[in-house]
């Protein structure tokens, strides 16, 4: 239960973090914010063990779930667009 609560908390920061870096409107609520960034970790954990840069299992790190989530944002942005 508290490593729940922990991957929610950080993902809430992480997302912020990523609306704040990247440019433009991002309208979402704060539900929206906290999957943006545990999204953004996840894709950023499995992209790391894809090209072989994190051990199969392993967190990734801020900076790389930042960057993930602002890739979950930009990606988010074209499909709003049409």
């Amino acid at each position: 239960m508290l490593s729940i609560l922990g991957t929610i908390v950080v993902g809430f920061i992480v997302g912020l973090i990523a609306r704040a870096v990247k440019p433009g409107n991002d309208s979402l609520g704060w539900i929206m914010t906290t999957v943006l960034g545990v999204a953004g970790s996840l894709v950023a954990s499995y992209a790391g063990t894809a090209m072989g840069w994190y051990a199969a299992g392993t967190p990734a790190g801020w900076i790389a779930s930042v960057i993930g989530a602002i890739v979950l944002l930009v990606i988010y942005g074209l499909f709003k667009k049409a």
